[in-house]
């Protein structure tokens, strides 16, 4: 073990402002290696370590090691240096590359930060650096850029609110659990976590403030996918595990559970890759977030055991798309078909990945999702709103999962098995194959030995002594009930698959949001335009009114008079000696009342 002598995000920042000015090889090579030598350097840094500063004046924390940060860095780093490698070999940019740095470097700072104010600092620079991270693709994702930042905008400017508001009920930005901290563990008072949620609800997707994700993800640069498919959202729910801490929240659990079957649903809706794997993202994170919600040792070690899986094979899932995309040009499903035949790494890997979403037996996705699946079994035996033989949380996850079979059969029938594609493509680069195989084997691994994940979580979900329910993973029932989702996605795809096959584009809240964004903020420009156009016209008026006068009075007095005639101005010596006296004579008689 060793105590922590600089932040982990230093290097990974250092490296991104290094990197436009290396030639493209080394500079890759060297974000790469500062992303990976952030897995074991927060891996061995003693528990409980932090890092005291001064941040604006106030007491803060910028390197806070715990078990939720340790993993959390652990896995941002590892795929941070898989998307580099990524990158490099699908021929981003050396600047696309040094942002995605900047977004993986200022995440770190977030999970790492002991205190609410190095939270919301480095919040905010990861909405920056992501937005630049889109931006610098050009075209629709400049537009989509926009949107992502005003949604984000809007999220943090809450989240700075409630982050005051416990300062204010506190007295400290720092967290419950460091040295010095308040007693509150989380957000303290009634209005700073409903503030929080809304704010994080941004981030992770809540149903209604979900319109970014689908609308930017698909936009930019297949290798900012990667990257882009990792951070927020995870960020997100790291966040609002330090909101509610300890015994969760329910209306959030139950949130997490409705994002996990809308997300699913609008997925099976969709033609677009990227766009179904973005709404994917929604529908995995409420199962992050219903843990979280639910509360408790075995909810909230499922929550981050399903953030460290599902970074790996969505991760997997962007990247396979993504090579589709390099290699074909095409983005629509409609347009592809019968590829695993030319691309049998990819088609490989996109399996791997896609079992692993699902939740089927044998793939990391099986454990984690059943840990939060059991937890919402569990979780409220004293007073349960009852559906059927189901509480209702755990029919919402399990029927998630459902339309998460569905939708990534849709998936791999149309890109990979089914029909055949117009065209010669090539299989993955060098590059690209071993980062996708790479995760694609961790996928694996974490599915067939679930103790290799389980050392990683916050909890022990297997000892009695820390979960009221040990959970086991190849139960027979947890085998089945995987079996059985399954069973249901082939079926229930089988049964929608003409109807969707004509089936057009599906509103979301986006054609909502989106309309009003452009029209506002032009209604906005114009209006702000036209009021500087017609101030304008005031003062240049009244300017030459002014200067007409001092140059013709006469003309100006005539004009008032009614006249046709100037008024002569012109005063004779008596005149001028009787206003001089009336003006001395109101001085006098002013200085006398005084």
């Amino acid at each position: 073990m060793v105590d922590p002598l600089v932040p982990p995000f230093v290097p990974v920042l250092l490296a991104a402002v290094l990197l436009p000015f290396l030639g493209r090889r080394t500079g890759h090579a060297l974000g790469a290696l500062a992303s990976a030598a952030v897995v074991p350097y927060v891996w061995l840094v003693t528990e409980g370590a932090h890092l005291p500063v001064q941040l604006f004046g106030f007491d803060a924390v910028l390197f806070n090691v715990d078990p939720f940060s340790t993993l959390m860095g652990v896995i941002f780093g590892f795929i941070g240096a898989i998307g580099v490698l990524y990158s490099y070999a699908s021929d981003a940019e050396n600047l696309q590359t040094a942002f995605a740095l900047g977004y993986v470097g200022t995440s770190l700072g977030a999970v790492f930060g002991g205190d609410w104010l190095s939270l919301i600092f480095f919040w905010e620079l990861m909405a920056v650096t992501s937005t630049l991270l889109v931006w610098h693709y050009g075209g629709k994702a400049v537009r989509a850029g926009f949107r992502y930042a005003l949604a984000h905008g809007i999220g943090g400017t809450l989240l700075l609110g409630a982050v005051i508001w416990h300062f204010a009920e506190t007295g400290t930005f720092l967290f419950g659990s460091v040295p010095g901290g308040p007693e509150t563990a989380g957000m303290a008072g009634g209005v700073a976590p409903v503030l929080a949620a809304l704010g994080i609800g941004v981030n992770v997707g809540f149903i209604g403030l979900h319109a970014w994700l689908p609308d930017t993800y698909p936009r930019p640069h297949v290798a900012a996918s990667v990257f882009l498919c990792v951070f927020t959202t995870k960020t997100g729910v790291y966040g609002m595990y330090r909101v509610f801490p300890q015994d969760g929240n329910v209306a959030v659990a139950y949130m997490g559970g409705a994002m996990a079957v809308f997300g699913a649903t609008m997925a099976l809706f969709q033609n677009d890759m990227r766009r179904l794997l973005s709404y994917h993202i929604q529908s995995q994170v409420g199962y992050m977030v219903a843990g979280v919600g639910i509360g408790g040792a075995l909810a909230q070690a499922g929550a981050f055991a399903h953030v460290f899986n599902h970074i790996l094979y969505k991760g997997l899932l962007f990247m396979t798309a993504g090579v589709v995309v390099y290699r074909t040009g095409e983005e629509s499903l409609k347009k592809l078909g019968g590829l695993a035949s030319e691309m049998p790494i990819t088609a490989g890997a996109f399996s791997v990945a896609a079992l692993s979403i699902a939740g089927f037996p044998g793939f990391n996705g099986f454990v984690s999702k059943g840990i939060v699946i059991s937890a919402s079994h569990y979780a409220f035996e004293k007073g349960p709103v009852v559906l059927g033989e189901f509480y209702t949380l755990e029919l919402l996850l399990l029927v998630g999962g459902v339309g998460t079979f569905m939708s990534f059969i849709k998936f791999g029938y149309y890109a990979f098995f089914h029909g055949t594609y117009d065209g010669s493509v090539r299989d993955a680069n060098r590059g690209q194959s071993v980062a996708m195989v790479t995760v694609a084997a961790l996928c694996v691994v974490y599915g067939l030995f679930p103790g290799a994940l389980f050392a990683l979580l916050p909890f022990d979900v297997t000892s009695a002594a820390v979960v009221a329910h040990v959970y086991h993973t190849y139960t027979t029932s947890h085998i089945l009930e995987g079996v059985a989702l399954a069973a249901l996605g082939l079926v229930g795809f089988a049964l929608v698959k003409k109807p969707l096959s004509g089936l057009g584009r599906v509103p979301d809240v986006d054609n909502v949001h989106n309309s009003v964004t452009f029209y506002a903020t032009r209604a906005l420009v114009v209006g702000v335009t036209e009021l500087y156009a017609a101030v304008d016209r005031v003062v240049v008026a009244t300017a030459s009114a002014t200067t007409a006068a001092v140059r013709a009075p006469g003309a100006v007095a005539g004009r008032v008079t009614g006249s046709d005639d100037p008024v002569s101005l012109r005063a004779d010596y008596s005149t001028s000696i009787l206003l001089v006296a009336v003006v001395l004579a109101v001085l006098v008689a002013a200085s006398v009342s005084l």
